[in-house]
């Protein structure tokens, strides 16, 4: 039988609340952020403060939790957040350029012929998504209402990938043929060493890039954070590290899978140095984890799917190129 909704309860109630459940806060100050972000929000960051007994999170805190403590764990997932959207904004741009610059190669219209794309590929569903974002467009993009004008509404692949979303962009990616997507991912800088990889690993990678799991996991990690949800903690869509461990500075991804932060923002690194040079991403997520996480007392880094010594690896160096 389904259980009544909870009650109102006001600002004052909740802070009595969490004092009486053994949180250790300043009313007036619980109280404001209680107000401007939400008791609900808020409750994914004293959740891991909560007590444990035979495998079941109590109600009440674990000694010496306060409300000062969530507060930090909640702006460092915040500024995580910032960063991850950060990274994932020139990662798109830099997908959007390939994938466009490959398909231009046959026509600019080419992104319509079915027969360039593989047979699983929902390829007229994709293109019907791709003409709402079109539809979309309209209103504000002055080259869509160019090409609407002028050519009949037929618009090239270059002038699409400026509408679509990364999650469009990333099936067109994942429903190219195999050549096509090896081509664009060394175009990323997404270069496997097929020697290092087993016969079956090889050949899943020859049918399917690896990479094009990797986008749907990058995917679903931007909506995250593009939505405020928590990533610090959070497991995503699992995804296979074995090819991608055979590429120098990739190295330190888990063995077997990968479906914590970490992984993500391995690869999100690696992409960044490879298109965008000179960039200091990976420093200031670094600096972000050491500097601000790592104060945070009973919190692990493992909980975002870091390995020990993970600052040693290359990639994360301070200063790596």
């Amino acid at each position: 039988m389904a259980q009544p909704v909870k009650p109102f309860t006001s600002i004052s109630d909740q802070v009595d609340i969490l004092r009486r459940r053994g949180m250790s806060l300043d009313h007036d100050e619980a109280a404001r952020w209680l107000e401007v972000v939400g008791y609900y929000r808020l409750s994914g960051y004293w959740y891991p403060y909560r007590t444990i007994s035979s495998a079941v999170r109590g109600d009440h805190f674990v000694p010496g939790a306060t409300f000062d403590d969530v507060v930090r764990l909640y702006e460092f997932d915040r500024k995580l957040r910032t960063q991850i959207h950060d990274g994932i904004e020139r990662i798109e741009v830099a997908l959007r350029s390939r994938v466009s610059y490959l398909i231009v190669e046959h026509d600019p219209l080419a992104y319509q012929d079915a027969k360039l794309f593989r047979p699983t590929f929902k390829h007229s569903e994709w293109l019907k998504t791709a003409s709402r974002r079109v539809d979309r467009a309209k209103r504000h993009s002055e080259p869509i209402r160019h090409y609407e004008k002028k050519y009949g509404g037929r618009v090239p692949i270059w002038v699409l990938t400026e509408v679509l979303d990364f999650s469009d962009v990333s099936k067109l990616y994942d429903g190219m043929l195999a050549r096509d997507q090896w081509t664009v991912a060394e175009r990323l800088g997404v270069r496997i060493d097929e020697t290092r990889l087993s016969g079956n690993q090889r050949k899943r990678a020859l049918k399917v890039h690896p990479l094009a799991r990797w986008l749907e996991h990058l995917s679903v990690l931007r909506n995250s954070a593009a939505h405020h949800g928590r990533v610090w903690n959070r497991s995503f869509t699992p995804v296979g590290t074995a090819a991608l461990r055979s590429i120098e500075g990739l190295e330190c991804l888990p063995e077997g899978q990968s479906e914590r932060v970490f992984g993500a923002l391995t690869l999100m690194g690696h992409l960044l140095q490879q298109t965008s040079p000179g960039t200091t991403w990976t420093d200031k997520v670094r600096s972000l984890v050491d500097g601000t996480f790592r104060a945070l007392p009973a919190r692990s880094v493992a909980e975002m799917g870091f390995p020990e010594g993970w600052q040693g690896a290359p990639l994360w160096a301070p200063g790596s190129p």
